[in-house]
């Protein structure tokens, strides 16, 4: 049948593959397309088979399945991959994603958790494929149209905003396909390039401010972008403090404004104090996401804020999110409310060790987690601020149950 997911095979083991190749035959809607027993192989078959998923083993004595993933992410990008190994060390779970690989399964993995990660994978491809027909579908030429920019602040640092910004960011673009730039604008202290694990030298806003002040190309910004494999494009904070002073508050706007006429989104995450650079990056904002926690120095910091931004004239554009939203601490989040004179427009749970292991590995939760609380709560803020309605909840989906178990050992 046409429209059964067709599936690739690679492994470099041959019972492993008629093992797989077995087991797929009992689904009605899948179809194994053909196997492959090296990257290289991988490669040509996937180039002349065009499968919608290839399940690949991430151990292979030719070529490993990183890179034969990053390679058929350039040849292939109609084909996701779903990593499979033995090992489930962090190291090989943020390689792969980061090549491009869109699921991880550890081995030994259950029968349920295979087919469910085919089905969740391609399921979330082609909606991502439809959007993209959607958006690029025959219309009048018009006026370029401005991105939205979301500037996320908090008066008081460790509340989790970077976390946010970045999660957010990743969200919109790898959910619900929307275009999206992130900018570090921590300029002294930024940590967005931990987050995600780039290290690019030489491109940041300090090296990108003084181009364009000296007369630039504006098209000189996508030269000091920085590609992540989720999808987004990032302007990384300089690598050192002292570079910071290099940077402007005019160039900063004109930055944005440039960003904002080739993106859909732009997620800025903002320093946690106000001068007039961050106060030209709030001016600019159509929505400030305003990060605060059941903190009673959080809670005091928002108040200030809130009364500033009042007579600055930014009040409408203002969305309050409580993060770790369900921890203990002996304060409501009525009492938040009544104290700070407005609602919390939204919440976030407190998930420590899902957030915290995703921020060591560099792979941001909502792609190494996705079926967390936390995760969920960040899709449903990232739908509602770029207006899409649609949240996982409402989509059928659940979790792999537990089965018999494929393979004992590699």
């Amino acid at each position: 049948m046409a429209d059964r997911i067709q599936v690739l095979i690679v492994d470099d083991i041959p019972e492993t593959r008629d093992h797989l190749t077995k087991l797929l035959g009992f689904e009605p809607d899948i179809a194994v397309a053909g196997t492959a027993s090296s990257g290289a192989e991988a490669i040509e078959q996937a180039s002349r088979l065009l499968p919608d998923i290839i399940l690949m083993d991430i151990n292979m004595p030719d070529m490993d399945g990183i890179a034969a993933t990053e390679r058929l992410s350039a040849r292939v990008p109609t084909a996701a991959v779903v990593m499979m190994s033995v090992q489930g060390e962090a190291d090989y779970l943020r390689r792969s994603m980061l090549a491009g690989a869109r699921e991880f399964l550890v081995k030994p993995f259950s029968s349920d958790e295979l087919t469910a990660s085919i089905r969740q994978v391609y399921s979330r491809e082609k909606e991502k494929a439809g959007r993209a027909v959607v958006s690029q579908g025959p219309r009048a030429p018009e006026a370029p149209q401005n991105g939205l920019i979301v500037a996320v602040f908090s008066p008081k640092g460790g509340v989790g905003r970077t976390t946010i910004a970045v999660n957010l960011a990743v969200a919109a673009a790898s959910e619900l396909g929307k275009k999206v730039t992130l900018v570090d604008g921590s300029f002294q202290f930024g940590d967005v390039a931990v987050l995600l694990n780039l290290n690019a030298k030489d491109k940041s806003m300090a090296e990108l401010v003084p181009e364009l002040e000296a007369g630039r190309d504006p098209e000189t910004v996508d030269t000091f972008m920085v590609n992540h494999s989720s999808g987004i494009r990032v302007l990384l904070a300089p690598p050192s403090p002292e570079m910071a002073e290099l940077i402007t508050p005019a160039g900063v706007k004109h930055v944005l404004e440039i960003l904002r006429q080739h993106s859909e989104v732009v997620v800025v995450d903002c320093a946690a104090w106000f001068n007039d650079t961050m106060l030209g990056v709030l001016d600019l904002a159509d929505v400030v996401l305003t990060v605060l926690t059941l903190e009673i120095t959080s809670i005091k910091n928002i108040r200030l804020f809130l009364e500033v931004a009042e007579q600055l004239g930014y009040s409408h554009k203002i969305r309050l999110v409580l993060n770790r939203a369900d921890t203990t601490l002996g304060i409501r989040v009525a009492d938040v409310e009544h104290s700070i004179g407005r609602k919390v427009d939204h919440t976030i749970v407190s998930d420590g060790r899902a957030v915290v292991y995703a921020l060591n590995r560099g792979v941001p939760f909502v792609l190494s987690n996705r079926e967390s609380q936390v995760s969920q709560d960040v899709f449903r803020l990232a739908a509602s601020i770029v207006g899409n309605g649609d949240t996982h909840e409402e989509d059928g989906r659940k979790p792999p149950q537990k089965g018999k178990s494929l393979f004992a050992w590699r």
